[in-house]
C-alpha cells in the first residue's frame, strides 16, 4: 500500500505530476495543505481529474467529504484526541458511508491502545525525514502490533524492503517523491516492490 502525502506548499507541476501518478495506479492521495482554506481546499481540488477524486483523502475541512466524492477523512494526531472520544458526535454531519478513516501517530504504544477501528493508521518517523529538516527517524519495529501500520518518515524506492522487515504493511511518501527528479519512475519502482512482495 502506497500513500502519497501532499507537499506542505504548492509546487510546480504539481497538479500534472499528480495526475500522471493516478494514471499509473495510485489509489492514496492524502491532501495535506495546512496553509490553504476551505475555499483552496475545493479550488484545489476542482484541479485534480473528477473521476480521481474518489483516491483523495482530506487532513483539513472533513466536511469536503458532503460535497466531493472523495476516499476519506484523516486525522491529524491533536484532531483526534480532540475529538474520536466521542466519535458519533463527530461523524454526525459527514456523509462517511463506504469511506476509509485514518490517522496520523508518532507513538506506537499510542497507537497499539488506540481504541478507534482506524482503516490504516500512519507512523512517523520511521527513518530521518526527506521534507522536514532535524526529524530523525526512530526505527519503529510494529511486527507485534496487529493492526494495518503504514510507515512514514524518509521512505524512498531503495529502504522498502527494510520498512516491511519493521512490520509495516505500506508507506507514505511525501519527500521521496516531491523531491525526486524523476517521481513517475520511483513511483513504479515503489509499486512494482509492493506488487512482487
Amino acid at each position: 500500500m502506497i500513500i502519497l502525502i501532499a507537499p506542505e506548499e504548492d509546487i510546480s507541476n504539481e497538479i500534472d505530476i499528480l495526475n500522471r501518478l493516478f494514471e499509473e495506479g495510485l489509489e492514496y492521495y492524502h491532501l495535506r495543505k495546512p496553509n490553504k482554506d476551505y475555499q483552496q481546499h475545493c479550488d484545489y481540488l476542482h484541479l485534480i481529474e473528477e473521476k480521481y477524486h474518489n483516491k483523495i483523502v482530506v487532513h483539513y475541512y472533513h466536511e469536503l467529504v458532503n460535497t466531493f466524492n472523495l476516499k476519506g477523512i484523516h486525522f491529524q494526531e491533536q484532531k483526534r484526541r480532540d475529538n474520536i472520544d466521542n466519535p458519533g458526535q463527530y461523524f454526525l454531519n459527514l456523509s462517511m458511508y463506504g469511506k476509509t478513516i485514518s490517522s496520523s501517530f508518532h507513538e506506537p504504544e499510542e497507537l497499539e491502545a488506540c481504541d478507534f477501528e482506524f482503516d490504516y493508521h500512519l507512523l512517523s518517523p520511521v527513518f530521518s525525514s526527506i521534507s522536514k529538516k532535524g526529524y530523525e527517524g526512530r526505527g519503529f519495529n510494529v511486527n507485534h502490533i496487529d493492526k494495518r501500520i503504514i510507515g512514514m518518515g524518509g521512505v524512498t524506492k531503495n529502504n522498502l524492503s527494510e520498512i516491511q522487515k519493521l512490520g509495516f504493511q505500506g508507506v507514505g511518501v511525501l519527500g521521496g517523491i516531491w523531491n525526486s527528479k524523476t517521481p513517475i519512475e520511483d513511483f513504479k519502482a515503489m509499486q512494482e516492490f509492493y506488487r512482487n512482495t
